[in-house]
């Protein structure tokens, strides 16, 4: 283990103050990135989560992807979790807490938007960043990419629907360009580049085990960039949100805590299942992972669409941004440290 890796929390706690601080010190830097988008989605943020996401891809081999159906535990886990079972315990959770444990504390129609932004954080399961978990975890890349591939067709047909019930909004209209932008740069370029590289490689070697060697070297070669386009990652995150951290810390407080609640809930509940269904490691931390973490960019466009900028639902899908990866790393440390849990694939 690296010294990145050893080290991954105490890197990753100063990139965030790092963040926090340089998006005070030079906010216009940070504004001008910021503005750097397509169909909402960063293309600065979406080029350094390509270099998280590369190394994994180019273990993909295409060829394996057909005996991934050998394996529907694993599949109809992450399913069952993140359409039947996250959307709806992110709702209660939300009224819970801004309800009832936090009512004194907030008005009334803020709590509302901190609700509807909980909400859409719940019914939009991670496309990208889940890439990167499962990497940390040595997950099972064919297994992972299938994974997210079958929720992001879901999430076309179930989004509005879930999103629309839960908000009791008839007429929700799904940013696409979005959703398709997303898709686009989070699977199908890195998985394009990955799976080039991947036979390039194997093609370049005497015999398919050489090819694999040579892929192997690569990847571990291709680490530390890895380690660092995360760090780079949470540098912008907080830097792009200084301000609101500073301006609202108790309100930022308030929304993580039943965030934060419902990420380790939903992680022990899919973690608990694919060790009660005996699910292999490589495949039960990526489903555990997928379910617990957010398509953040798509709830955040969302409700910039439907309830503005400034409101208070959009700030939830913010603090969601903001508490994801250290929940996450935190999550990944301790499905490393429970890897005997599991059978071997």
């Amino acid at each position: 283990m690296g010294i990145f890796e050893r080290y991954l929390s105490l890197w990753v706690a100063s990139a965030i103050v790092t963040g926090v601080a340089l998006g005070l010190w030079i906010p216009g830097v940070f504004e001008a990135v910021a503005r750097l988008e397509w169909a909402n989605v960063n293309l600065v943020v979406a080029a350094l989560i390509w270099l998280m996401i590369y190394p994994m891809m180019l273990k993909v081999e295409p060829s394996c992807l057909r005996d991934v159906g050998k394996k529907p535990k694993g599949l109809a886990l992450t399913l069952v979790i993140n359409w039947l079972v996250k959307p709806f315990t992110m709702a209660a959770l939300g009224v819970l807490f801004f309800k009832h444990v936090f009512a004194g504390l907030v008005p009334a129609e803020d709590a509302q938007q901190y609700i509807a932004g909980m909400i859409l954080l719940g019914v939009a399961p991670c496309t990208a960043m889940v890439f990167v978990w499962s990497h940390l975890t040595r997950g099972d890349a064919n297994y992972t990419l299938v994974q997210v591939t079958v929720n992001d067709l879901i999430l076309v047909f179930a989004f509005a629907p879930i999103a629309g019930l839960l908000l009791g909004v008839t007429d929700l209209q799904v940013p696409w360009e979005t959703l398709v932008a997303s898709v686009l740069i989070f699977v199908v370029i890195p998985l394009a580049a990955g799976v080039l590289t991947h036979r390039g490689l194997s093609r370049s070697q005497a015999t398919p085990e050489g090819g694999r060697d040579a892929v192997e070297r690569l990847a571990h070669r291709l680490k530390p960039t890895s380690i660092v386009g995360l760090l780079l990652t949470v540098v912008l995150l907080f830097g792009f949100q200084a301000e609101t951290i500073t301006a609202q810390p108790i309100r930022v407080v308030l929304i993580a805590i039943p965030l934060a609640i419902q990420s380790y809930g939903i992680f022990a509940v899919a973690y608990g299942l694919a060790r009660v269904l005996r699910l292999p490691f490589d495949v039960a931390a990526p489903a555990a992972m997928i379910g617990t973490s957010n398509f953040f960019e798509l709830a955040v466009a969302v409700a910039i669409s439907l309830f503005g900028l400034s409101s208070g639902a959009a700030l939830a899908t913010v603090v969601g941004v903001l508490i994801e990866v250290p929940v996450m790393l935190s999550l990944v440390a301790f499905a490393n440290r429970t890897q005997r849990w599991f059978p071997a694939s």
